[in-house]
């Protein structure tokens, strides 16, 4: 397969050391497309943090990065090739005096970053490169912002009034003019990228989450709200489920172009039904309350009060383990219900897990599902918004319970634990047929067209020609044919 010719970029605000969905979604995606596809990648990040030398070489290590692709952090690279002067006066601005209460990023022993939050909710942020020197100035005052960049000897060279501006600088001097599609994974990255137009980049945000409110369907999240005021300066949105692509048009969003494209996932080992050991459940997810691990706890603790001898491992870490630990110990689980520590490739344990549970408020498309799917572990889960409906079908690769209803779901658990074993084997091979849909290769074509589509689409626009954009479109309605008559899966 063949993505359309350009530089591929993947823009985020930062990798956190123990990620998972987005971050671990937006990377595999990275590596699919340079194995799929053939070229190279560049993870882009905005963030300060200070340890990107070796963070790179670990998630090299980890597999997380392969050859072909390149992680840039913005600030480093401004550390490394500075700016272009300006000409024209350009004030400089006095570096913050150090205090205790500095938010301060240190490399090798050298600051690379002194932030400081004032009571009024205006900032001053100073930047250094590795030798100490100072690198550029950023102060806000009065709802004014200026932004100085500084060379070696301590003298301005340019100034923008914000650092929006920086970032469209950045993205400029990698661009280089030449034809880049730029997918960005992170809300907060995405603020920016709807001020940043060009003619020869074409910018896709892929929308990880729900956009509306957990609990009240006609409502839009606040952190959601910039696809839909700014839709038509992106080049493309990209939901994760056809059912949340239907529902963003249905509340308002008048995209360029809006797809649905799942996540993706690798080919994992054939696991044979009789691996899977009844009555162990394995839980993905971390200990926040959004993903509402009680909920799975306690439904845990009603299915063996009537009986039934299951346990449940949770693989994941967060703020809220203390306080799942106590109600662990309440419910007397300690034997059966065990928190674990999070695994990068935790996913694996679902080889020989029975059944999986999920029990979060909201998501895009919970890849955790397709990964317990692909292993044939029979997965079980809150229908929420979004991707459990558009991936299981219940009663026939899973089961549903009513969101949020803890005793919906403990009687989800005990519809698996009472299906009888030829069809519970039945079961979990068709879980593992549907996984197929989620591949890497399927997938990255999906991408590939939807790019070449949004292509087309910036091209019309500029041009008013649209046969072009109807061609690419015919073509990408014929691709989801072909895959869904050789997955068997036209449902």
């Amino acid at each position: 397969m063949r993505f359309p010719r350009g530089r591929q970029f993947a823009l985020t605000w930062g990798i956190p050391d123990h990620f998972g969905g987005m971050t671990a979604a937006m990377l595999h995606r990275s590596r699919a497309f340079v194995r799929e596809g053939g070229g190279s990648l560049t993870v882009l990040t905005l963030d300060d943090r200070p340890d990107y030398p070796e963070l790179e070489w670990k998630l090299r290590a980890e597999g997380e990065l392969i050859d072909e692709m390149q992680l840039l952090n913005i600030w480093d690279w401004l550390r490394e090739h500075g700016v272009k002067r300006k000409p024209g006066g350009h004030d400089a601005v006095t570096e913050l005096e150090p205090r205790a209460d500095d938010e301060v990023h240190v490399r090798d022993g050298t600051v690379l970053c002194r932030r400081r939050s004032k009571d009024s909710g205006e900032s001053a942020v100073d930047r250094f490169r590795e030798d100490g020197s100072l690198l550029m100035t950023d102060r806000e005052t009065d709802s004014k912002r200026v932004v100085v960049f500084y060379d070696e000897s301590g003298a301005p060279v340019r100034s923008w009034k914000s650092v929006w501006a920086v970032y469209r600088y950045w993205l400029d001097a990698l661009t280089e003019g030449k034809r880049s599609f730029i997918v960005i994974d992170s809300k907060t990255a995405a603020r920016f990228v709807h001020s940043y137009q060009r003619d020869n980049v074409i910018t896709m945000h892929i929308m990880h989450g729900s956009h509306r409110r957990s609990g009240d369907s006609d409502a839009l999240r606040a952190s959601r709200r910039e696809p839909f005021e700014h839709a038509q300066e992106y080049d493309a949105l990209v939901t994760l489920t056809q059912r949340q692509r239907h529902d963003m048009l249905a509340d308002g969003a008048h995209p360029n172009e809006l797809f649905a494209i799942p996540n993706s996932r690798a080919q994992t080992p054939s696991v044979p039904a009789s691996a899977h050991h009844r009555g162990r459940g394995v839980m993905l997810a971390s200990l926040t309350k959004r993903k509402r691990v009680d909920h799975a706890i306690r439904a845990v603790s009603v299915v063996r009060s009537r009986g039934f001898d299951v346990t449940l491992d949770i693989y994941g870490d967060g703020p809220e383990r203390d306080r799942l630990q106590q109600l662990v110990d309440e419910l007397s689980l300690s034997d059966v219900v065990v928190l674990r520590p999070f695994e990068r490739h935790a996913a694996a344990r679902f080889a020989d897990a029975d059944f999986s549970l999920l029990s979060s408020t909201a998501e895009g498309l919970p890849l955790v599902l397709v990964e317990a799917m692909a292993y044939g572990c029979i997965p079980i889960s809150y229908d929420i918004r979004y991707g459990p409906a558009d991936i299981i079908a219940d009663g026939r690769a899973g089961f549903l319970a009513d969101d949020g209803d803890v005793e919906s779901l403990a009687r989800a658990i005990l519809r698996e634990q009472t299906t009888t074993h030829d069809r519970l084997a039945r079961m979990r091979r068709r879980a593992q047929t549907i996984s197929l849909r989620y591949s890497d290769p399927v997938v990255s074509r999906q991408w590939a067209r939807a790019m070449e589509i949004a292509l087309e689409s910036k091209r019309a626009r500029r041009s008013g020609d649209v046969r072009p954009l109807v061609r690419a479109r015919k073509s990408l309605g014929r691709l989801k044919r072909r895959i869904q008559r050789v997955t068997g899966l036209d449902r």
